[in-house]
């Protein structure tokens, strides 16, 4: 089976340093690269590990759940700290000492802008108002009950921490707690970011847009590239229309703030009752208001967080006009599908409560084909986006995915969509800011639902048949076609006459893990096409390119050892046979493991008698994951893309408009 050489960093280095001279890419390298270089500086890129999304003690509702580890804390802890969570002592202090095996290379800490200054209020005794009624009511216990009635009482005790009781009639008193908390989240992400040339972990100043009308979760991350920020995060009470924010976010940090630059990550669109995909245009919006808008969101919204702890949003099966089978469409799925009724052309409320529609467009791959269809109508696909993981942890612990650790398991096996989360990979120059932001921008980047499997994906139209045995794979890939995240070139010119089809090097190493829980074998490697009919109706076409389902490999539940074959290494080049020149088309690539432990099955293991929690015995909870990686796509349009703004990554199939 062909498989991908191990590429050494100075050999890399070599090659691609000829290649970027000989194609006049060098112009294209971060700023950093340009001045003092990493030690691991290498122009071919280096795979990164991390998690952009992450909340701690200063997020209303991580408070309430026993969060009390501060952002400081949290990049302790990705670093490779231990720290200790709750059960709290009786002087509120976490008892459980929990430590990541492997540190990570890059955090985001984002917690919740919304009634942030309310929340620091009523967490410091220090504060004139943490004896209020307010204040006593937020640190209560909450009630424990279905998920709707959960779900209202933690909504109404964040909305009584941006009351007119506690912030005061002009609400100053809590925009003073702001700004306060605003200044702490910067200072604990510059501390923890480690500049060139060890550059061992990057920071980035972040918080989330919190928008939740009638328990519909409509969030982003805002992810900035630098210490460059405004004076106070953009919250949804002060601005709850996407574009609005958006525009703000341009207004207040690429133009009112030299040198700001920023990007939002919009998660959970599975909890979105179709409304965090739905194309909404102002009303009376002209089709050169609508390009202008589809850019600015394409812009500022170069990623999708796609799986996270409340559930995998990548696709789902028998939602309305989406033909086609996936029969791995079932994967950590956290709303019951016989449960929900299908949105359609509409939108509902009430996800984060188990209630109201689910759409297509809840899932990132059918708001890809979605993209394609808005880029034929105007010349401008407002969802080109990369794909990427995280964790949305409320504990303040970013990257804890470790399937095997059980120490704070119970919290997350409320439900059975519940899981570990993810993480994001980002293919850099370098570990800084800098190349780790263009890196999201281009959509460079891919997920995956823990492990750290490494993945690159090429796209062209003459790549080598022989390229993943060649030595050559990064060097001809970037030479001859686009990595993932990128647009194919135009078609060459006798396409017309039966010319190539789309050609892509798909290739994958194993987790390494670590001596004591060495990374599970691979077992295949897919590759997804996604594309759209005049009628609306869209078209998925899954398969398999390397490696087979049926390999035979297992693993034992009750002692969590694997059994059977896999691999080290899959790679593949693959010709799609069934390219159509004249229709728009998506295209990414899945990588699977063989079949491991889920978390719950650890958990419910290292449990014995009463200490056994009764879901144990519950067939809802999975007892085996197979863990997986979605990359980026690469997009394909018949016609020229046209130019984008300077600095922006260009909407993938964006054509020129009439």
């Amino acid at each position: 089976m062909p498989t991908q050489p191990a590429l050494r960093p100075v050999v890399r280095f070599v090659f691609v340093s000829v290649l970027l001279g000989t194609f006049g890419l060098a112009a294209a390298l971060p700023a950093s690269a340009k001045g003092e270089r990493c030690y691991d500086y290498d122009p071919g890129k280096n795979v990164y590990w991390g998690d952009l999304h992450v909340h701690t003690a200063y997020s209303m509702d991580a408070y309430m759940f026993d969060a009390r580890l501060t952002p400081r804390d949290a990049y302790r802890f990705a670093k490779g700290a231990e720290v200790k969570l709750a059960p709290l002592d009786e002087k509120g202090r976490g008892t459980v000492p929990y430590q990541l095996d492997r540190p990570l290379d890059f955090a985001a800490v984002t917690d919740h802008s919304e009634a942030l200054g309310g929340v620091l209020i009523c967490t410091d005794p220090k504060s004139p108002g943490y004896d209020s009624p307010t204040c006593k009511q937020y640190r209560s216990p909450l009630k424990r009950g279905s998920v709707a009635d959960t779900a209202t009482d933690i909504h109404d005790r964040i909305e009584s921490l941006r009351s007119e009781p506690l912030c005061g009639a002009d609400w100053a008193t809590c925009r003073a707690a702001l700004a306060s908390g605003w200044q702490e989240i910067q200072e604990a992400a510059a501390q923890a970011d480690d500049k060139a040339p060890a550059c061992t972990f990057t920071t980035f100043v972040a918080y989330e847009h919190t928008n939740t009308p009638n328990l519909t979760k409509i969030h982003r991350n805002v992810i900035f590239r630098n210490e460059k920020v405004p004076a106070f995060p953009i919250t949804a009470a002060d601005e709850p229309d996407p574009l609005k924010l958006w525009q703000r976010l341009e207004q207040e940090c690429k133009q009112g703030v030299p040198g700001c630059d920023v990007l939002a990550i919009p998660h959970n669109p599975n909890l979105s009752n179709g409304h965090i995909f739905t194309i909404e245009y102002p009303e009376g919006a002209t089709l050169d208001d609508q390009r202008r808008y589809a850019s600015l969101r394409a812009r500022m919204e170069p990623v999708t967080e796609m799986v996270q702890i409340k559930g995998e949003s990548e696709c789902r099966a028998g939602l309305w006009k989406v033909m086609g089978a996936d029969e791995d469409c079932g994967f950590e799925k956290i709303r019951g599908h016989e449960k929900t009724v299908d949105c359609q052309t509409g939108t509902g409320e009430g996800a984060l409560g188990g209630q109201g529609c689910e759409s297509r467009l809840d899932f990132a791959r059918y708001a890809l084909i979605e993209g394609l269809r808005e880029a034929e109508r105007i010349g401008v696909n407002p969802y080109a986006f990369g794909q990427i993981g995280s964790t949305d942890i409320h504990t303040g612990t970013p990257g804890a995915v470790e399937e095997w650790k059980t120490e704070t398991f119970d919290g997350r096996m409320r439900s059975p969509g519940y899981n570990l989360g993810g993480l994001a990979a980002i293919w850099a120059e370098e570990n800084t800011r800098e190349a780790l932001f263009e890196g999201l921008r281009r959509r460079e980047v891919y997920a995956t639902s823990g492990p750290r499997m490494e993945v690159r994906l090429f796209g062209g139209w003459d790549l080598p048949a022989d390229l993943c045995t060649s030595g050559q794979l990064v060097e001809t890939g970037y030479a001859k076609g686009v990595p993932m995240g990128g647009d194919l070139p135009p078609q060459p010119a006798d396409a017309a006459k039966g010319g190539p089809a789309p050609r892509f090097v798909v290739s994958a190493l194993r987790d390494t893990g670590t001596p004591a829980h060495p990374g599970n074998a691979l077992q295949r490697i897919q590759i997804v096409k996604g594309w759209a009919d005049a009628d609306g109706t869209f078209h998925q076409q899954v398969v398999d390119v390397v490696g087979r389902k049926d390999n035979g490999a297992s693993v034992d539940t009750q002692t969590c050892e694997p059994k059977g074959p896999g691999e080290s290494q899959l790679c593949t080049v693959w010709t799609d046979p069934d390219f159509d020149p004249g229709k728009r088309a998506v295209y990414y690539a899945r990588v699977f493991e063989n079949p491991s432990c889920r978390f719950s099955t650890y958990a419910c293991n290292a449990r014995k008698g009463a200490d056994r929690p009764a879901m144990c015995d519950d067939p809802a909870y999975p007892k085996t994951v197979q863990e997986r990686a979605w990359t980026s796509p690469i997009w394909y349009s018949p016609k020229v893309a046209v130019a984008q703004p300077a600095g922006a990554a260009p909407a993938a199939g964006a054509t020129k408009t009439p």
